[in-house]
């Protein structure tokens, strides 16, 4: 049961009450001369009401505002009623004062309002009465989601050239040197990973360019694709790090049959598992990003905002589990070589500069970069949004360098501190038959 029902305003509360303004209309549609008008206000914080699942605005001051006139219910007037909500003046959010369908159960929706926004109040136009709010949504001004979009968009296509030339580089050092069982493993996987950023980065660029005016079952499909490359790039930063824990951790006696193949099918084949179970729920279709003013910035087939839970559970729950382990077998791994490196296990010349590369590279590949989309929540984040968006578009540069000064040309002392630490165990590491 609610803590308690409602109450009448204070003297703090009506200093920052609004004001409601009933047309004639309303009045004159009555069939008696007396009806009573009834103005609820509710704290639905302390009354536990108004929840949605996939609600992603914020409802200001916690207020729900609801009006009566008689008994009957008015809507479709022509001359609307306005409600006033005062308030400071707020960051760059999406304003909207919705109606609720079915209250308390029901959701939120802008059908039949009209929001005037102001740096004192907002003013909602609305052709019906039932329970309203100001709902705050996060949004971002037009010229700073163009400037990300353009960057994003610019950032793909150089990825996508990188990451050929790391897959050419791979498939260059595998043909050319006669490389140990476990180096070729490292290149295949490593291959398999920076394909998965390739088709992510395609996607993207497909997404940005196709998405408007396509059908719907057109939009589903590229929508469900874009899903299942970014799961796939998940997927290989998780055996990325799988990998390492088997090389730095688990050394004693480890030996998989068909490892890489294994790795494969896992990489591959469990995100198009999570797909077909979203489509089959309908979670794709068009997605919009807005501005505060409402202009639509672009669409793109994504995830529908109606199944923002998949998104929360698929994307971010799906990549958290992963960024924690993969953080702690980086930790692991990087205790280990600092150990040997002071015990002298590892032999050889280590430039400082080189191992903070190897060590700055290992951090990109097991998905560090991808961390940032938790600290960009709302619209105050938008330095953290441009630098998420440029460092996992040059993410596809950082592997080719690290590659490139980790493998080459010194092959045969490939990966530096990783082939000594393997050959000081003097154990069996992971082969494939």
């Amino acid at each position: 049961s609610p803590p308690q029902g409602p109450t009448m305003p204070n003297k703090t509360e009506k200093g920052k009450a609004g004001k409601i303004q009933l047309p004639r209309e309303i009045f004159q549609s009555l069939s008696s001369r007396t009806a009573r008008v009834v103005v609820t206000v509710l704290n639905i914080q302390q009354l536990h009401m108004f929840k949605e699942v996939n609600q992603t605005g914020r409802v200001l001051d916690n207020t729900v505002v609801g009006i009566t006139v008689g008994e009957t219910s008015i809507s479709g007037l022509r001359d609307p009623v306005q409600l006033t909500f005062a308030h400071r003046q707020l960051p760059h959010v999406s304003q909207l004062c919705p109606p609720s369908v079915s209250p308390p159960a029901g959701g939120w929706s802008i059908s039949g309002c009209v929001t005037q926004p102001g740096d004192k109040g907002t003013v909602c136009f609305c052709d019906h009465l039932t329970f309203f709010t100001l709902l705050l949504n996060p949004a971002l001004d037009r010229p700073t989601a163009q400037a990300l979009m353009a960057v994003a968009t610019a950032g793909c296509g150089v990825a996508m050239a990188f990451s050929i030339f790391t897959i050419t580089f791979c498939i260059f050092l595998r043909c050319r040197f006669r490389l140990e069982e476990t180096l070729r493993i490292n290149l295949g996987l490593h291959v398999n990973f920076v394909g998965s950023l390739l088709f992510l980065n395609l996607a993207f660029l497909l997404n940005s360019g196709l998405s408007n005016g396509t059908q719907p079952w057109t939009c589903k499909v590229l929508g469900g694709l874009t899903h299942y490359c970014l799961l796939c790039c998940f997927t290989w930063t998780a055996l990325e790090g799988f990998h390492f824990y088997l090389l730095f951790v688990k050394v004693l006696g480890t030996y998989i049959h068909h490892y890489l193949v294994k790795l494969c099918l896992v990489g591959w084949g469990f995100p198009a598992l999570i797909v077909v179970v979203a489509g089959v729920i309908g979670s794709y279709g068009e997605y919009r990003i807005q501005t505060v003013d409402h202009q639509v910035i672009a669409r793109l087939c994504w995830i529908t905002s109606k199944h923002l839970l998949v998104h929360y559970i698929t994307n971010c729950g799906y990549f958290g589990l992963i960024f924690l382990f993969n953080m702690a077998v980086f930790g692991v791994v990087t205790q280990k070589s600092c150990c040997l490196q002071a015990t002298g296990a590892v032999q050889g010349d280590r430039k400082a500069w080189k191992v903070a590369l190897v060590a700055a590279g290992l951090f990109c590949l097991l998905g560090a970069t991808w961390a940032l989309v938790f600290l960009t929540y709302g619209t105050s984040s938008a330095p953290v949004l441009y630098l998420f968006t440029i460092l996992n578009s040059l993410q596809g540069i950082f592997i080719f360098i690290w590659l490139v000064v980790l493998y080459y040309p010194k092959t045969k002392e490939t990966t530096g501190s990783l082939s000594h630490i393997i050959r000081h165990d003097k154990t069996a590491t992971v082969s494939q038959d």
